[in-house]
């Protein structure tokens, strides 16, 4: 019994391991999401600078909100009556929540948002800091944290993530795991993909009671969440723990997994690899979703060994500082020469922004702090990632994504403007 279906078009011409690209079609209540996907992140029920029209002008097929910031704020119970997080929002169109477990523990870590972390630069005092600091205790049967609005006492337990997600009606939400870094040991680790597991079948039974408690709302996919972090046999541990449960749901009547969630924290050299490691391990008719990646060369390399789904604050946190993506690598408008620069943003990718306003206009934005120029520097940089991941697609399907991948990375980390 599926909440979702997912229809595999065309998978990638190698036969490499590890090498698990394909396009497809993920089917929701709220529409169709044409696979891969750059899934804007829409924090606190918006994507910050943006109206729901203007982020549908950058070519968005669905948004991904924060199931921890809008327990804290709003509330769920206020969403739940708005109609879900969809009409809360005016988005109308496929929505994603994640578990809140992100926010619980890396917000609580004293890592902060740094989670894609190289260990070679951490000092000992990041790391006395970070568990000095820590503002989040996990024990097996949930989370104890502190509100980064006002410090209050929260708990979050598997069955009160899905509780939350329900009544944000999210299409897709995530299992509540424990986010790891990677200073946590080996041993560390191999508790964390076990109670993750413990927690995902919590999940499924807690869902599962939801579902037939709120007959009356759309139909939600819940999705696994694969940790491990950078070591192989947990990765592959946590995929087959998963698939068991899934199996054990849908041998009983119940809904299984819509889908698999991939995460933790990665080093960026590592991320094919980890992704392949999973994608061996999974079905090719459930569809993937890789949590926070963003640069041009991580999309191909996520797309290559097997996501299909991935989302990330990075373009939008970087539109609203002057930072814009261009076909010749990323310029920040702030910059002096830019002052008498009367060309669009890049004029060759297009999208509302570049075919509107000059380079000049917006960095008088930037310098006069008008919030205007953090609006169409989010849609232009929105506009141009969609744009990307919809090429890709384009190329797998037509047989010409090596040729692509070279032409666009060659040229984007080669050029300086």
């Amino acid at each position: 019994m599926s909440d979702l279906s997912f229809t595999l078009k065309t998978k990638l011409a190698d036969d490499t391991p590890g090498k698990h690209g394909r396009t497809g079609t993920i089917h929701t209540p709220h529409g169709d999401i044409q696979t891969p996907a750059f899934i804007p992140v829409a924090t606190k029920a918006t994507v910050k600078t943006l109206t729901p029209s203007q982020i549908r002008e950058t070519g968005a097929q669905a948004i991904l909100s924060n199931a921890y910031h809008l327990y804290l704020q709003p509330g769920p119970d206020i969403v739940d009556e708005a109609g879900g997080v969809s009409e809360f929002e005016s988005w109308h169109g496929p929505t994603y929540t994640d578990s809140g477990g992100f926010q619980v523990l890396s917000l609580g870590s004293g890592f902060k948002k740094v989670l894609a972390m190289d260990t070679n630069n951490l000092t000992r005092n990041d790391i006395k800091a970070a568990k000095r600091e820590r503002m989040a205790l996990v024990d097996d049967d949930g989370v104890d944290f502190r509100s980064v609005i006002d410090g209050s006492k929260h708990r979050f337990t598997p069955e009160v993530s899905m509780q939350i997600q329900h009544q944000l009606g999210a299409d897709i939400i995530f299992a509540f795991d424990e986010l790891t870094t990677l200073i946590d040991t080996y041993d560390y680790q191999v508790e964390s993909v076990e109670r993750t597991r413990r927690w995902a079948e919590r999940c499924l039974l807690e869902h599962e009671r939801l579902t037939q408690e709120r007959v009356e709302k759309p139909l939600q996919s819940l999705w696994g969440v694969v940790q491990g972090a950078q070591y192989e046999d947990l990765r592959r541990q946590a995929v087959r723990g998963l698939l068991d449960l899934d199996r054990q749901a849908v041998d009983a009547g119940r809904r299984g997994f819509g889908g698999f969630g991939i995460g933790g924290a990665l080093e960026k050299e590592n991320l094919g690899t980890i992704v392949g490691w999973v994608c061996d391990e999974l079905p090719d008719e459930k569809p993937r979703h890789l949590l926070g990646i963003s640069e041009p060369d991580d999309l191909f390399v996520a797309i290559e060994a097997g996501a299909d789904t991935f989302d990330c604050v990075a373009p939008t946190r970087l539109g609203r500082r002057g930072g814009v993506y261009t076909l010749d690598g990323r310029v920040n408008l702030k910059g002096a020469k830019f002052k008498r620069d009367f060309r669009g943003i890049d004029e060759e990718i297009g999208g509302y922004a570049s075919e509107n306003f000059s380079r000049a206009y917006i960095h008088h934005l930037l310098k006069a702090k008008e919030f205007l120029a953090g609006t169409l520097c989010t849609m232009h940089n929105l506009y141009f990632m969609i744009t990307l991941v919809d090429k890709i697609r384009e190329s797998i399907d037509n047989g010409t994504y090596y040729d692509f991948k070279a032409e666009f990375l060659g040229r984007y980390y080669a050029a300086k403007i």
